[in-house]
């Protein structure tokens, strides 16, 4: 009998589930060019065909779905960019490399229409306190410490051109990576991702 209750609750969730995860990959895309702000309830039922009543079931507030966009958004950059490189390389200046190349890579591809969602989203809430502020630069934060971690781990290792400070070399990477897809969005221009990724090399390789 459990076990019928157990099924019973999953055959239940299991349509709510697809349906929050449509809706929240669909945000995360209109995130890129209308800003979270652009997001509401009613503008996500607009363009899913998902109830509005139904879209307020599944997140209660305009807040919450924006949260939950983030959380989507960050589950999309694990799976094109950081999973990718952890799988197939070592710790140190390859790995740092091949989370470069898959970044350039990402934004190239126009995974999200107005390219990397946390440089797109960034600038919007950079000045206003709150609980999307603290989810966005936390998520920022990450990707700056892994960067920070394999640039390190690419020292130890004396796979680095002598001289070179892991923490600026990891910063620099950052740097160049956000602003490569402010300038390849913004013009719709990807010769900037060739150009970046000499300047990645230049400083992975002196």
């Amino acid at each position: 009998m459990a076990e019928q209750q157990d099924h019973g609750i999953r055959r239940t969730r299991a349509p709510g589930d697809r349906a929050r995860a449509r809706i929240v990959e669909r945000a995360a895309e209109l995130a890129t060019v209308e800003g979270l702000d652009g997001l509401s309830i009613g503008r996500l039922a607009e363009v899913t065909g998902v109830a509005k009543s139904s879209v307020h079931a599944l997140f209660g507030s305009k807040e919450e779905l924006q949260l939950a966009t983030i959380n989507a958004a960050r589950d999309s950059f694990i799976t094109e960019v950081i999973a990718p490189a952890l799988a197939t390389t070592e710790s140190g200046r390859e790995r740092l490399a091949a989370l470069c190349d898959g970044y350039l890579d990402y934004v190239e591809r126009r995974v999200f229409p107005g390219g990397c969602f946390f440089v797109a989203v960034s600038a919007e809430v950079g000045a206003r306190p709150g609980r999307v502020h603290d989810e966005v630069a936390r998520v920022q934060g990450q990707w700056r410490d892994l960067l920070d971690a394999e640039a390190r781990s690419a020292h130890d290792r004396s796979e680095l051109p002598e001289g070179r400070d892991p923490a600026q070399l990891a910063f620099e990477l950052g740097v160049i990576l956000a602003g490569t897809n402010i300038v390849a969005v913004l013009h719709n221009d990807n010769r900037a991702i060739a150009r970046a990724r000499a300047a990645m090399r230049d400083r992975l390789t002196g």
